[in-house]
């Protein structure tokens, strides 16, 4: 392979890699106030993140499988059970599992992700906020917390 073959095909990786590169924490951090009226960020039991009460804990989402999170799924003094749709445990049981990217996709329309990727037009997350802007780099702030 010539040199010159060789830098054009590393500077078009380069290239790709930018193009799908994740957001930014430090932004995400900024505009993680809105996720933080329903979800707060809590490790082994130390808040992390302050948040409401209504969302499950983001620590360690991505990685992890969707409708898992032990608050979520079996209910505790800060969520009750029985307070979430079944329709995120399905998804987590169809496959889906937390990623930078597919975080930064469902929270810019998260009715249309669940309904599309469960094949299902009556399918609703808990979750209906719509982000416009922003998405990548909270779910590059959340992968922060990563306990993988």
């Amino acid at each position: 392979m010539s040199k010159v073959n060789l830098i054009a095909i590393l500077f078009m990786s380069a290239l790709s890699t930018q193009s799908i590169a994740s957001g930014d924490p430090a932004k995400g951090e900024k505009l993680y106030n809105r996720c933080s009226s329903c979800h707060a960020i809590i490790k082994d039991g130390e808040v992390l993140v302050k948040g409401g009460i209504t969302g499950p804990n983001l620590y360690g989402v991505v990685g992890r499988v969707a409708g898992s999170e032990v608050d979520y799924r079996y209910g505790s003094d800060r969520l009750p059970i029985g307070m979430f749709t079944d329709d995120m445990i399905r998804a987590g049981e169809a496959g889906l599992v937390w990623t930078e990217e597919n975080i930064a996709d469902y929270s810019e329309d998260p009715i249309e992700f669940i309904k599309t990727y469960l094949d299902d037009e009556t399918a609703r997350p808990n979750m209906s906020v719509k982000l416009k802007k922003g998405a990548e780099d909270i779910a590059a702030f959340l992968a922060t917390f990563n306990s993988q």
